[in-house]
């Protein structure tokens, strides 16, 4: 064993301060372009189950970046009467030229970031560039990071929030104020009228059941959806997508797991990947709706961890041990 050899230990506060929204959406075109183009190794998630809840192990490399890192989650339903979270995570970083550990990152700020990047950057792809008017489901973790992500990438002066415990709602509204000026944040426009005025809908909630009515969209605009992620769940309606250009994080992964795409049995017009590498168009008019699913792939968690591991080495985040 080498003698310096170290490992970088990174808290949520340290993830989220390391990678900025808007570094972020890059890392994010970059993971999507090598996952699109076959150049991210990706082997099938092992999951782990025991007495009391599953772990997954996610594990990818990334030809390209050289990026290699293995994320665990573990989901323990339980928990939640012990005060401690039901879904918790870390995500391990590897030297792909030696196979030594880098880091250790906490994965829930890291699954949030990388996430919203993606919504991020499907705003910046899919969105009319004059997008000015958001519509948020869901002001938990990733709805935070969902809308800093299209506020990042599009010239944003009205979010609507709309979730199930308003006080959260109301709390992000005023969050949102302080992010920038002159950005007018709601919580009380009914769901028919918001959504009919949006230029851009976001979809980040755990509902089995469609959270509007696909017919209240309006020409131009864009969604969205990141908060299912089974077969039985369905927060965009059938309606929505048929009206809409579908593109996807992933045809495999939607099509064995997204209820959004599975029950409306859409033609998937192309990967985001594919769009960034420049081999599909994105939007090509100012009328046409558009519609973007995410499921989440091992290579963004592992794009989003080298990014973050390397502006932490540069900003000298974290808490460095030695492990011999």
């Amino acid at each position: 064993m080498g003698r310096d050899m170290k490992i970088r230990i990174l808290s949520a506060v340290d993830v989220e301060t390391a990678l900025p929204m808007s570094e972020a959406i890059e890392v994010m075109a970059s993971a999507f372009a090598q996952f699109s183009t076959g150049k991210a190794l990706s082997p099938l998630r092992s999951r782990l189950q025991t007495e009391r809840g599953v772990t997954l192990l996610m594990p990818a490399y990334l030809q390209e970046t050289k990026d290699l890192a293995v994320k665990i989650v573990s989901v323990y339903e339980r928990n939640e009467d012990l005060g401690l979270p039901v879904v918790s995570g870390a995500v391990f970083v590897i030297d792909s030229e030696t196979g030594i550990p880098l880091a250790l990152m906490e994965g829930g700020s890291l699954t949030a970031l990388r996430t919203g990047a993606a919504g991020g950057l499907a705003a910046r792809l899919l969105s009319r560039d004059n997008a000015s008017t958001v519509v948020l489901f869901g002001a938990g973790v990733q709805g935070r990071s969902q809308l800093l992500a299209v506020m990042t990438a599009r010239p944003i002066k009205r979010v609507i929030i709309i979730d199930s415990i308003k006080e959260k709602a109301e709390n992000l509204a005023q969050e949102v104020s302080s992010w920038a000026e002159g950005v007018e944040a709601r919580t009380d426009i009914p769901v028919s009228e918001a959504v009919r005025g949006a230029d851009i809908v976001v979809a980040a909630t755990t509902s089995k059941t469609p959270l509007f009515d696909g017919n209240d969209l309006r020409p131009g605009a864009h969604v969205t959806g990141v908060g299912s992620f089974t077969p039985d769940m369905q927060e965009i309606d059938s309606k929505a997508v048929r009206r809409a250009k579908v593109f996807v994080d992933s045809r495999e992964a939607c099509l064995a797991e997204a209820g959004d795409i599975i029950k409306a049995n859409p033609h998937i017009e192309a990967e985001i990947g594919e769009v960034v590498a420049g081999a599909h168009v994105g939007r090509s008019n100012d009328e046409e709706i558009t519609f973007f699913k995410s499921v989440g792939l091992a290579a963004q968690d592992v794009a989003a961890a080298g990014a973050v591991l390397s502006r932490a080495e540069e900003k000298g985040l974290g808490t460095v041990i030695e492990l011999n």
